[in-house]
C-alpha cells in the first residue's frame, strides 16, 4: 500500500505591501502596481509623469464628498468616517484592489498636497486592515466640530 499524502489546503497566498504616494513624486521600481484613486485627473501632469497602471475613479470619494471635505483639516476625521462608510457600500473596489494585492506591492496614488489627510491614507488603512479611529479620538473630533459649528452660527468663523 501506497504513502498517503494528506490534502491540507494551501495557505492563503500573501498580500502585497500598499504603498501611498502622490502622483507628482516620480515612479520607483519598488512601487509595484501604481493606481491612481482621484476622481479627477490631477492638474499639471501628463499620463506618461503619473505612470499610473491602473486609473480607479470608482475608489475616490464621491464628488459630493470631496467637495464638502475640501482638505478642511477639522473635517478630517469626519470625512474618514464619510468615506469608510461609502467604500463599505462599494465592496467590489475593495475586492478588486485585494486581488490586485496578491500580485505584487500596490501604490495608492493621489493628487492632495497634503500627505496625510487624504482619501489614499484612509483606503491604505482599509486595506491594511486599521480600525478606524478609538472613540477617544471620535470625541475630541466630536467637540472641535461642535466648537466650529458654533463658530459658523455666530458668524464669527473664518472665511
Amino acid at each position: 500500500m501506497g504513502a498517503r499524502r494528506s490534502r491540507r489546503p494551501s495557505p492563503p497566498r500573501a498580500r502585497g505591501a500598499v504603498h501611498v504616494k502622490r502622483v507628482y513624486e516620480p515612479p520607483d521600481p519598488r512601487d509595484g502596481m501604481r493606481i491612481l484613486i482621484d476622481r479627477l485627473w490631477p492638474r499639471g501632469i501628463t499620463s506618461e509623469q503619473a505612470a499610473a497602471d491602473l486609473w480607479l475613479k470608482d475608489a475616490a470619494p464621491s464628488d459630493a464628498l470631496r467637495r464638502w471635505y475640501g482638505h478642511t483639516l477639522v473635517r478630517w476625521t469626519a470625512f474618514r468616517r464619510k468615506y469608510r462608510s461609502e467604500l463599505a457600500r462599494r465592496p467590489e473596489i475593495l475586492r478588486l484592489l485585494d486581488e490586485i494585492r496578491r500580485h505584487g506591492p500596490v501604490t495608492l496614488l493621489f493628487g492632495a498636497r497634503d500627505t496625510a489627510h487624504n482619501n489614499a491614507v484612509v483606503l491604505s488603512e482599509i486595506l491594511n486592515g486599521n480600525p478606524p479611529l478609538p472613540a477617544r479620538a471620535r470625541g475630541v473630533a466630536k467637540r472641535v466640530r461642535k466648537r466650529n459649528d458654533k463658530a459658523d452660527r455666530s458668524g464669527s468663523g473664518a472665511a
